[in-house]
């Protein structure tokens, strides 16, 4: 308080005016919304659960037969032509648990297995060719009858009637008897080739009567699977 004289002498008492004081300002209040905070735990928990069984997926490991080398269509599996591995499979492949490696070694391969493919109980056989409804029979074919890239065992072929060297070419369509390649020997000194075949029965005499004439082609079919 402060005293101020004035014009008559007489003087007046003032009080000093103080500032101003702003209202305290409060932070709005944040508004929970109890449904989302009860989704993001849901959220998470399920990415959770769905971790855990990836990592337990991916530790599920099977051992099983691989082939280790090639075995031709026919041939006898041995124990060296198969190999274990771990893997993890879906439930609806069908291989062949290492456990069972004495029961496949011996067995015959029903079609040609390739070296690091997995064995499938289909692709064996307790049965070499021929098999039920086949006769086995031996034909020999000179190189310049036969493809350039050789046959496979599990080919399927035509094997083809020719005319003789000096004969004209057929008018019509040569006969010809389907068969399909169990294994190929190896070419003598003049290229010939003897490859067993199998064919129905009532087609093997004709076949072998055929092939010692020496006047046979074969014709590869399409390759199925």
């Amino acid at each position: 308080m402060s005293t101020v004289l004035n014009g008559a002498g007489s003087t007046s008492t003032t009080r000093a005016r103080s500032m101003p004081v702003p209202p305290p300002v409060r932070a709005p209040r944040s508004r929970r919304r109890p449904a989302l905070l009860a989704l993001g735990i849901a959220l998470v928990a399920v990415g959770a659960v769905v971790a855990v069984w990836l990592v337990g997926a991916q530790g599920q490991r099977t051992s099983v037969l691989m082939m280790a080398r090639d075995v031709p269509y026919g041939a006898v599996v041995t124990d060296a032509d198969v190999t274990s591995v771990e893997v993890s499979l879906d439930p609806s492949v069908s291989v062949v648990p290492t456990t069972d490696r004495d029961r496949v070694v011996g067995m015959s391969a029903a079609t040609t297995l390739s070296a690091g493919s997995l064995v499938s109980p289909g692709q064996l056989t307790s049965a070499t060719p021929p098999g039920p409804g086949q006769v086995l029979v031996g034909v020999a074919v000179p190189a310049v009858r036969m493809p350039a890239g050789g046959l496979l065992a599990g080919d399927r072929v035509l094997i083809v009637d020719t005319p003789a060297a000096d004969a004209d070419p057929p008018t019509g369509v040569p006969g010809s008897i389907a068969a399909t390649v169990v294994r190929v020997g190896a070419a003598d000194l003049n290229g010939v080739s003897v490859v067993d075949v199998t064919v129905a029965p009532g087609d093997g005499p004709a076949l072998a009567a055929r092939s010692a004439t020496g006047r046979i082609a074969i014709v590869v079919q399409p390759r199925t699977g």
